[in-house]
C-alpha cells in the first residue's frame, strides 16, 4: 500500500511601515508566524474538499491577536472559545480602522495558496500585536470581535512581539501549503 502524506504548512508573513512623522515611513520591523492550523479549520476544508460537503464559504478574514492577556494558541482553539488569546482591534490594543481584512489569493501553484497581495491594517492607537488569526465558513463575519465562523489558523512572531502606534501600517501576508 502507498501512503501518501500531506503535511499543512501555514506562514503569515508581517511588516509595519512607521507612519509619517515618527520615522517617514520607513520599515519598523519585518517577521514571520508559524501558525497553528485549528481542528476545526482542518475539519471543515477536509469535509468540503473531500467529501463534497457543500458549504457556503463566507470570508476568509484575517484578524490580529493582542498581547492582552496572551498565554497561547492551540490546535483545540475555536471563534467562539480562543481562552489563551484576545483579537486585536475593537476591544482590545491595538486598535486599527475598518473591519477584519479579506484575504484574497492568486491561484494555488506547487502546493501552496497565498494572498495575491498583502492585508494592509491601518493602526489607530498604540498597542502590541502578538499576531494573527484567519476565520472563514458559513457563519464569518469581517466585523471585529465577532465568534462567528471557523477559526482556520492563528499563530504568533516568531521574534516576538510587535510594538505599534498610532500611523503605523501593518502590512501581512499569508502562505498555505500541503
Amino acid at each position: 500500500m502507498t501512503e501518501e502524506r500531506a503535511p499543512a504548512r501555514e506562514c503569515t508573513d508581517a511588516s509595519v511601515i512607521r507612519g509619517l512623522g515618527i520615522g517617514d515611513g520607513k520599515l519598523k520591523w519585518r517577521d514571520t508566524i508559524d501558525n497553528v492550523v485549528a481542528t476545526v479549520g482542518k475539519n471543515l476544508a477536509l469535509d468540503t474538499f473531500l467529501a463534497g460537503t457543500t458549504y457556503t464559504v463566507t470570508g476568509p478574514y484575517m484578524g490580529l491577536i493582542s498581547s492582552t492577556s496572551y498565554s497561547a494558541v492551540a490546535a483545540g482553539d475555536t471563534m467562539a472559545s480562543h481562552a489563551g488569546w484576545l483579537e486585536a482591534g475593537g476591544a482590545n490594543a491595538p486598535t486599527y480602522s475598518g473591519n477584519r481584512k479579506t484575504a484574497v489569493w492568486s491561484a494555488a501553484a506547487s502546493g501552496a495558496k497565498a494572498l495575491s497581495a498583502a492585508l494592509s491594517f491601518a493602526i489607530t492607537s498604540t498597542g502590541t500585536v502578538k499576531g494573527a488569526f484567519l476565520c472563514y465558513g458559513s457563519a464569518a463575519l469581517n466585523t471585529k470581535d465577532n465568534t462567528a465562523g471557523v477559526l482556520w489558523s492563528a499563530g504568533t512572531f516568531t521574534t516576538g512581539d510587535k510594538a505599534v502606534v498610532n500611523g503605523d501600517t501593518l502590512n501581512v501576508n499569508h502562505t498555505t501549503s500541503l
